[in-house]
């Protein structure tokens, strides 16, 4: 690859530094540069502290608070790529940002520790050049099996046993016997994984004229931040509806990247939207690229890991973790559903990947593209006023036309009884099964039913670690809690009045939905596409793949399925209860209900045969059904940015949220109401609280709760840092800050 884009790095030999270890720590350590070895900003390092040997990042020159005799030395230069100077910037934006240690931030990037080490060894095999005098060599039987084997290896490169005795069809032994006999030699390998370079030069199908536009209007972005334009960072928003082939698009982008010789980072919310993306690209490339999320085994992390800051990875997707890969010279960002709130992590270091990529991309001077057809408020917010630039795909690729879109009232519905399908949707349902076309059901809980009380006594079965209600998941025999994973088997009586077979299942989730399906439509073949069904890509492969075949006729799921997937023949989507997502007091339930219901509308005639969307509703008034109906995206999201520019919230206002957490829960309680005390008193500032948290207690810890809510203009961080400073916290209480808060549990 060219040279990354970087200025000179500042280099060191007998002088202090400073190092950042990937610990919560309150900053870098000094530690002195021995005349013997000369260390530069970015690089890894070996350090002394305590008693244990760590690693951590050369982060500039020492402060010199620190008394030069009482330094350690650095250990040692680590054999591994320098973290580049953007990454280093990030990682101080984000902790500043997030109002966490630098130290917290860069274990983020550090998050794969055994790739600090040096790269494992393997013995490989090739020819002996003695091989062919074997032939004729009556002391060495030369048999069909072990002329696989030579045929392999002329074939290509050095081979390990394992991989030479499968592309053979032979067993290891034979490798073996080969070895012991002459015929083949050793090698030491260095292990690395299975990196194909995406051909930027691959066929590629015919755009549209809009698609065309747009792409050329990514591709002169992308040359322009290549040719180290001082103006080369720019968002840009691809705004298209379903099925508009914005994917393509961007793709155009990733090739003009790929041609500059920089790197690509594609973040997707879920890993489940890995599989038909990962088979565009290939399809568009030749080549697969390199892919980072929570599946991936220890040894295929490690060498991404390593593949990512040796530069040798063009192209990787991955989840919000992705965002603080050490990459050397990054050119390009495209982070796809950008409105997915899956994007905003609320443990740890709290921090929405969305935002902090942009961040990124300003401090590399590159362009991001954010993609979507429901853009969240922020960035629509962020078009209007021209911080954005905006792409605009108004018509599905192909000819094929948006689906139509209708309300089904649920209260003048004939409803049978402990039957969650209106006659109206069942009716639908049936006729495009007749026809042959495929069906989504769609209802975001997971498992049979939410809540299992006792009929006699009223007792509800509730998790032993947190005040949420177990959710029974019929299909594993287990009654779940969806925030700890605490499991239990049903019991065969209540808990509270011991009276056997009283616990009733209470509400569906889509399991007991797709019990009344197989009821209703016993001919029809139904599957379940949900979180705890789809644990893997490869899973979610196979349904994907039974979809397109046409193998599956009614698919039922939860959010999972509403992003990016593409089924030619699913015409048919019924929601229900459309109305879920609204209830409570959050900020964003009417955004992301519109966003979510959007989505998952728009899975319905992306082909030749038009889509038609029944929402069951109770409440077909509410702005958001009226939007969906009428198609009025842009209207709902300025009259919804018109509402929270009034009352002063995001992205007019400021929020951060303080959550204060212990297992002594007067303790906790103690703390929380001491920084309700000790609130800011500061114009433009209200605090909200303290109260106990919805969910009180979480994994055995008790939560209360603060919001402070200010003005856009206001300095949130250093009000924040101000009010917790005056707060003494004693014991395992934890306050946790979360600025820009997108959970209010």
């Amino acid at each position: 690859m060219p040279t990354p884009h970087t200025t000179p790095r500042r280099t060191y030999q007998n002088e202090r530094v400073s190092v950042l270890l990937p610990l919560p720590l309150a900053g870098a350590y000094d530690y002195f540069v021995p005349s013997d070895l000369s260390v530069a900003s970015g690089d890894f390092v070996s350090v002394p502290l305590g008693k244990r040997d760590l690693k951590g990042v050369v982060w500039g020159t020492g402060s010199n608070e620190v008394d030069a005799r009482k330094l350690k030395n650095i250990n040692g230069l680590l054999d591994i790529p320098p973290i580049s100077e953007d990454l280093r910037k990030l990682v101080d934006w984000t902790a500043s940002y997030t109002m966490n240690p630098p130290g917290a931030v860069l274990r983020m990037s550090m998050s794969v520790p055994s790739a600090l080490d040096p790269p494992k060894t393997r013995t490989g095999y090739l020819p002996n050049p003695v091989t062919a005098e074997a032939e004729g060599d009556s002391r060495i039987r030369m048999t069909e099996a072990r002329r696989r084997v030579l045929a392999v290896l002329a074939e290509g490169p050095p081979r390990v046993a394992a991989d030479l005795a499968r592309s053979a069809g032979v067993s290891a032994s034979v490798v073996r016997s080969m070895a012991e006999a002459g015929l083949l030699k050793s090698v030491t390998l260095q292990q690395q994984i299975d990196l194909d370079q995406p051909d930027r030069e691959h066929p590629r199908p015919i755009l549209s004229p809009s698609q065309a536009a747009a792409a050329t209007a990514l591709i002169t972005a992308v040359e322009q931040s290549s040719a180290k334009d001082d103006e080369g960072f720019s968002v840009i928003l691809l705004d298209g509806v379903t099925g508009s082939g914005k994917t393509e698009v961007y793709f155009e982008a990733i090739a003009a990247t790929i041609a500059a010789g920089r790197q690509v980072l594609v973040m997707l919310p879920e890993i489940a939207l890995t599989t038909q993306w990962l088979k565009r690209f290939t399809e568009r490339f030749g080549a697969r690229p390199l892919e980072w999320h929570s599946d991936l085994t220890g040894a295929e992390r490690r060498l991404t890991w390593r593949a990512i800051i040796s530069g040798d990875a063009g192209v990787v997707v991955g989840t919000r973790s992705a965002l603080f890969l050490p990459f050397p010279d990054l050119g390009l960002i495209v982070v796809d559903e950008e409105h997915d709130s899956s994007f905003k992590q609320d443990e740890g270091v709290c921090y929405n990947a969305r935002d902090m990529a942009v961040v990124r991309a300003r401090l590399g001077n590159f362009p991001i593209v954010l993609s979507t057809a429901t853009p969240s408020l922020e960035t629509f917010v962020n078009v209007r006023t021209g911080r954005y630039k905006s792409l605009s795909l108004s018509e599905r690729h192909g000819g094929a036309s948006l689906p139509e879109i209708a309300a089904i009232d649920m209260r003048v519905e004939p409803m049978d009884s402990q039957s969650w399908l209106a006659p109206t949707l069942q009716e639908a349902v049936a006729h495009s099964l007749a026809s042959r076309e495929q069906v989504m059901l769609f209802l975001n809980r997971r498992g049979y039913a939410p809540l299992t009380l006792c009929r006699h006594c009223g007792h509800r079965l509730q998790c032993p670690n947190c005040t949420s209600w177990l959710v029974e998941h019929r299909l594993q025999r287990r009654l779940s809690c969806h925030h700890c994973g605490f499991s239990m088997s049903p019991p065969e009586e209540c808990p509270a009045c011991e009276v056997p077979e009283t616990l009733a299942a209470c509400g569906p989730g889509v399991e007991r939905l797709a019990e009344e399906v197989a009821e209703r439509f016993p001919q029809a073949h139904c599957e379940i596409m949900a979180s705890d069904t789809m644990q893997s890509p490869t899973a979610a492969a196979v349904l994907v793949r039974q979809m397109q075949n046409r193998e599956i006729d009614i698919l039922i799921g939860t959010q999972i399925m509403a992003k990016g997937h593409h089924f030619p023949y699913l015409t048919l989507v019924g929601v229900v209860d459309a109305d879920l997502g609204l209830a409570g007091g959050d900020l964003r339930a009417a955004e992301r209900t519109f966003q979510l219901l959007h989505q998952v509308s728009g899975r319905a005639g992306r082909a030749a045969r038009p889509g038609r969307v029944l929402l069951q509703t109770y409440r077909p008034e509410d702005p958001v059904m009226e939007a969906l109906v009428s198609g009025t995206r842009d209207q709902f999201l300025t009259a919804e940015a018109e509402e929270r520019e009034r009352y002063g919230m995001p992205p007019f206002g400021r929020l951060a949220a303080l959550i204060i957490s212990g297992n002594d829960h007067v303790e906790v309680e103690r703390v929380a109401r001491t920084l309700g005390r000790n609130s800011p008193a500061q114009e433009g500032v209200t605090v909200l609280g303290p109260a106990p948290a919805p969910l009180s207690i979480l994994r055995g810890r008790h939560r209360w709760r603060l919001l402070l809510k200010a003005r856009r203009e206001t300095n949130v961080r250093s009000t924040l840092r101000n009010w917790v400073a005056k707060v003494r916290i004693r014991g395992n209480v934890r306050v946790q800050i979360d600025v820009d808060p997108y959970s209010f549990l």
